[in-house]
């Protein structure tokens, strides 16, 4: 094999890796209040969408994951419902992650969840 079909392989596997451990980290967020579903769920996609197209095809087929990809694609927006939702999950876990952890440590969960929603809102909000 020539080396650039050798170099063009093994990115492809490192992008087929980083969609198969993004995706891994979304599924984990359905059950984890401080841990993003979809942004974990897109960037799969786009890493699938470098790496395999199998499985970028299985993603927005699939009938969970798929039509969150799909909107995402067609209009670049988040519905308001999904960032109100978002929100109010994110300080959920945040307050729950504050009585849970040490005193030193207590800031950490909610400053990150701060700056994902500083970002959520920023992105446009889809009309119904």
């Amino acid at each position: 094999m020539p080396p650039v079909q050798k170099h063009a392989l093994a990115w492809r596997v490192l992008w087929l890796l980083a969609g198969l451990a993004s995706l891994v980290l979304g599924i984990i967020g359905i059950f984890v209040p401080l841990l993003p579903t979809t942004p974990f769920v897109l960037l799969a996609a786009f890493c699938f969408s470098r790496g395999s197209t199998r499985c970028e095809r299985w993603l927005l087929e699939h009938r969970v994951f798929g039509p969150m990809v799909r909107d995402w694609r067609a209009t670049r927006a988040v519905p308001l419902r999904a960032k109100q939702l978002a929100s109010v999950m994110m300080a959920f876990g945040s307050i729950t992650a504050a009585y849970k952890m040490p005193l030193q440590w207590a800031w950490l969960p909610a400053a990150c969840c701060a700056c994902v929603a500083w970002w959520l809102w920023s992105l446009p909000t889809r009309k119904p």
